[in-house]
């Protein structure tokens, strides 16, 4: 017995979508999860004073994955973290690198920007190795 025209629309439809959110939420899932993603959520974490400035509770939101700065690739990442707090929001703006595929990832650099444009210098690598760093 043939289906409908509508009935086979609205089944793929409805699977294609579910098909997208699904694929969204693994890709969102799979940043959050990476270290250059949790690195820089703990050194936000250890600055009080950017903390006081978002306000609490801290809110991490999903990526903007049409984000051209959104950007990784086999040596070197480049997010833009949305966050929000009770005071205030802005971005979180990591840069980090890796020597070679498969090694660790290190931050270069991470800050945050509020939406009024009030810059928080979170974490910047200083000297040559990778273990060195300089909280501003």
């Amino acid at each position: 017995m043939p289906v409908p025209l509508g009935k086979l629309v609205l089944y793929s439809s409805v699977t294609m979508s579910a098909g997208c959110a699904l694929a969204y939420y693994l890709i969102q899932k799979t940043f959050s999860r990476a270290s250059y993603y949790q690195l820089a959520l703990e050194q936000l974490h250890n600055r009080p004073d950017a903390l006081e400035a978002l306000g609490t509770p801290l809110n991490i939101h999903y990526l903007q994955l049409t984000d051209k700065y959104n950007f990784v690739d086999i040596a070197n990442a480049q997010l833009k973290i949305p966050v929000s707090g009770s005071k205030s929001e802005g971005h979180l703006y990591v840069s980090s690198s890796r020597d070679a595929p498969f090694k660790r990832w290190h931050l270069e650099e991470v800050f945050l920007e509020l939406k009024d444009g009030q810059k928080f210098p979170v974490f910047k690598h200083s000297g040559e190795n990778g273990d060195e760093v300089k909280k501003e």
